[in-house]
């Protein structure tokens, strides 16, 4: 039995299309998935228009933000039945007996695979997923808001676990995209005050933030608004651009003894002085992808109204018209593209 997938075939620019693949066979630890839906991320635009700076096993079937039903069960797995309504996490391989997974960080086992990129992903009808990172979904959440648990526990990682808000700080949070936007809504639930920054072309989506998540949103300068407490600075910034130039921002606008946590990837080299980092005493830390516990208390937030995704997707797309989805989000027309195979 054989269902189309958005496959990414070569490491050339546009080298993604429609293909018909095999439905997957299973382990005895596995499940297989029915997906109802996947979110678009920025790295399925990246390997689409090949500026990735991550190995891809080529070809692969595109997708690591999903959910579904599953439809088969692994004979050794436990706890799970078909029909159950599910999220996936991302670490689709891993070593069991690296130093990192030993100690539940399997997100930085150096040999970890994802879906998407590393093994095949879920724009397809069915995907096969180890059942150790499956999580239940409440009736009450909708797939098309369920699906996008993983790029919000992308930004719980970076603002809850990877920086130290506390309720009143001022934080600023560079790159209104899909991971800027939900990092600005997470620290708005630690109790800071946010300020959202991006450039003209990103007015849409800066209001999105503002409007929804109750963010100051700011086209260019942000520094009058980090300075306007006690003239020192903001007392943390969230680079979720990724760019050499948003890095320079941050340590510019950061106060002493503040902290950046970036989130955002981007192969550029600096060119500037870190020279500021040590003068100010600011603490530099990087956040990447995220792990069970996490999972569980935004799958909370979400299913508990606390988190609300609604106002950032901008639309669901049936699987055949992926090319319109990953154009809108490329051009910045919606913040986040869901795609709904079945």
């Amino acid at each position: 039995m054989k269902s189309a997938a958005v496959v990414n075939f070569a490491p050339e620019k546009g080298a993604v299309e429609i293909r018909e693949i095999e439905k997957p066979e299973i382990g005895a630890e596995d499940v297989l998935l029915e997906v109802a839906n996947v979110g678009v991320c920025g790295s399925d635009l990246h390997q689409w228009t090949a500026d990735h700076s991550w190995p891809v096993n080529y070809p692969v079937v595109l997708g690591h933000e999903f959910g579904g039903h599953i439809v088969e069960v692994g004979s050794a797995v436990e706890g799970w039945r078909e029909g159950d309504r599910v999220v996936s996490e991302t670490a689709a391989i891993i070593s069991p007996q690296n130093p990192m997974t030993r100690r539940g960080l399997y997100n930085l086992d150096p040999t970890r695979k994802g879906f998407g990129y590393g093994v095949n992903g879920a724009m397809t009808k069915y995907v096969r997923v180890p059942s150790r990172i499956l999580h239940s979904v409440p009736d009450s959440l909708p797939f098309e808001h369920a699906c996008l648990t993983e790029p919000c526990c992308v930004a719980y990682n970076a603002v809850v676990r990877n920086a130290r808000i506390e309720p009143g700080d001022r934080v600023v949070v560079l790159g209104p995209g899909t991971i800027g936007i939900l990092c600005a809504a997470m620290a708005r639930l630690c109790g800071a005050q946010v300020a959202i920054v991006g450039l003209e072309a990103d007015r849409e989506r800066l209001a999105i933030a503002e409007r929804s998540y109750g963010c100051e949103a700011i086209i260019g300068d942000v520094s009058g608004w980090a300075r306007e407490r006690d003239g020192l600075g903001c007392d943390g910034v969230i680079d979720a651009a990724g760019a050499s130039a948003t890095l320079k921002i941050a340590l510019e606008v950061v106060r002493p003894a503040g902290w950046i946590s970036k989130v955002g990837w981007g192969p550029q080299p600096l060119g500037f002085n870190l020279d500021p980092l040590v003068q100010k005493n600011v603490t530099l830390q990087g956040s990447f992808s995220h792990n069970w516990p996490i999972w569980e208390r935004v799958l909370a937030l979400l299913s508990s109204g606390q988190l609300d995704v609604s106002p950032i997707i901008g639309g669901v797309w049936p699987l055949d018209q992926w090319h319109e989805a990953f154009e809108k989000m490329h051009h910045g027309d919606v913040v986040k593209s869901v795609l709904k195979p079945v």
